[in-house]
């Protein structure tokens, strides 16, 4: 197994993770959370997203191929639910009932839901890093040795991640709850741009396929 090949998937990962990218949003998501919620947040999250790539890395094109959907479609449908969530980050319609839960057995449910999305997928496991999986699997030319290099790559990624998502913890608690509620409306903004890129380099994409020869 070449090391070369390592490195460059720890880089592509990292780059298409973009883990310091992520913990502002972490922070918007879980606002009016305790620090052992957030914390669990960000285990889980980095689970399922180590997971996720895991599997695609394995059997990603073959199952997205028999299911009849393309990285563009991925790419399009993860924008437009992350616009969603953008959407309700800028108006705080789930800021109150985020406080509310986060104190009783609700909560698990809660924690569990933003673990999963937008979290763990289209964030982290979005279609960039399952793209960048799938290619770099593809490179291992079905050697099991490099696939086992590149599912330990993945674990160290998701490792980056997680240390981000509790480091941002830290510095919300720094900012308190009014520097809280404007960083969240600011993310929000920040991150409705990204779900509008995401679908706009899937739409571009999917141009691109469309016109190329068959």
């Amino acid at each position: 197994m070449a090391l070369d090949f390592l490195k460059t998937a720890l880089v592509t990962l990292l780059v298409t993770l973009d883990p310091p990218g992520l913990a502002p949003v972490f922070v918007g998501l879980t606002l009016g959370m305790t620090r052992s919620a957030k914390r669990e947040v960000a285990l889980r999250a980095s689970v399922i997203a180590f997971v996720i790539l895991a599997a695609f890395a394995l059997g990603g094109r073959f199952v997205l191929g028999a299911l009849g959907v393309s990285i563009p479609a991925f790419r399009i449908a993860g924008g437009l639910l992350l616009f969603y969530i953008a959407f309700d980050m800028v108006f705080a319609l789930k800021a109150e009932r985020r406080g509310e839960i986060a104190a009783d057995a609700m909560a698990i449910d809660h924690i569990r839901n933003i673990a999963a999305f937008p979290l763990a997928i289209p964030l982290m496991a979005g279609p960039g890093s399952i793209t960048a999986t799938m290619l770099l699997a593809d490179r291992a030319n079905g050697g099991w040795l490099a696939l086992a290099g590149l599912l330990a790559i993945v674990a160290v990624a998701m490792a980056v991640s997680f240390v981000a998502l509790i480091a941002a913890e830290r510095v919300s608690s720094l900012l308190g709850t009014t520097g809280n509620i404007v960083a969240t409306r600011m993310l929000g903004v920040v991150l409705a741009a990204l779900a509008t890129q995401f679908v706009i380099d899937g739409a571009a994409q999917a141009w691109r396929t469309s016109l190329a020869p068959m």
